[in-house]
């Protein structure tokens, strides 16, 4: 069976959220609502679905989201009680009415194959509710690592996983919780096929309330960011090929050069390079750098 489960905290767009799982044409899932100690109480909204939905809810008493989101994933993710495939939505993101249908109508073929993660189509909304993007679709089968290079987005909502690995692997700590989900799918995937399917649709919603939306919190987005590849370069790199490892390295010194005073993380970016070899595309890191440290000098000698 499926656990839907919602870290729930901005009430502002909830109703559609919980609408999108009333409308479901197969109710054969259940609901887990973990409240962050939010301020705004969802208990009123709830109360209407009574019967129409097969939940549990559970107000937290400390608001962990503020410090770790991932922190608050685990905590809800623990009420869930005995299925075996969990999604994680989020509390303003909205479902296609046939997405728990088409999980089902897959679970046997992606249960022959062996398959971890199972991913979405997806579109963008904006706070309006508007469509405000193309389709995103994918291959019926497609590598974790080959995703992972792909021109193409990601966010929690639009997968399925399966609980044991999430609960025997984890979601990965980074601020913000900025590429701890695009982690989990590599890890929980074991870098091996993900299962998509493109007959439903989640809609993912990019707002000035959620943290893809938002315009200030780019150092903690920066610094997730530089924590990801370092993570990926010192412990999986021996699951990239060599054009993806160089890709990998590319963007670590990338995640450098948009924090150019933080001198342990260019150390931990040249010992990355160097360790694996990669001398050439060493060289090239080092001089794309003295290029932008010269052109912010030259900008600072214009401004005298």
């Amino acid at each position: 069976m499926l656990a839907i489960v919602i870290p729930y905290y901005k009430f502002t767009f909830l109703e559609e959220a919980v609408a999108s799982l009333v409308n479901q044409t197969n109710k054969n899932f259940k609901l887990y609502i973990g409240n962050d100690a939010s301020p705004q109480c969802p208990e009123a909204l709830l109360e209407i679905y009574k019967g129409r939905l097969n939940f549990t809810y559970k107000k937290f008493e400390t608001n962990l989201g503020g410090v770790s989101l991932v922190n608050q994933w685990n905590r809800s993710i623990e009420m869930i009680e005995d299925e075996e495939w969990i999604m994680i939505l989020g509390d303003d993101d909205v479902l296609d009415n046939n997405v728990v249908e088409e999980f089902y109508s897959t679970i046997n073929e992606v249960n022959f194959l062996k398959i971890n993660v199972i991913r979405f189509a997806s579109i963008k909304i904006n706070s309006n509710s508007e469509v405000s993007s193309d389709p995103y679709l994918h291959p019926k089968l497609e590598n974790s690592t080959d995703f992972f290079f792909r021109n193409t987005r990601s966010s929690l909502s639009e997968y399925i996983y399966r609980k044991e690995c999430v609960d025997s692997i984890g979601f990965k700590d980074f601020p913000l919780a900025w590429y701890s989900d695009v982690l989990g799918v590599l890890e929980f995937s074991v870098f091996e096929q993900v299962y998509s399917i493109n007959t439903a649709m989640v809609n993912v919603r990019i707002s000035e309330h959620s943290i893809s939306g938002k315009k200030d919190n780019q150092l903690a987005k920066s610094k997730s960011k530089s924590l990801f590849y370092g993570y990926l370069i010192g412990l999986k790199l021996h699951f990239f090929n060599k054009d993806q490892k160089i890709k990998l390295l590319q963007q670590f010194g990338n995640s450098y050069l948009n924090d150019k005073k933080n001198i342990p993380l260019f150390l931990e970016v040249s010992k990355s390079f160097i360790s694996n070899m990669f001398f050439k595309e060493y060289f090239k890191f080092l001089f794309k750098m003295t290029q932008v440290l010269f052109k912010k000098y030259h900008m600072k000698l214009n401004q005298f």
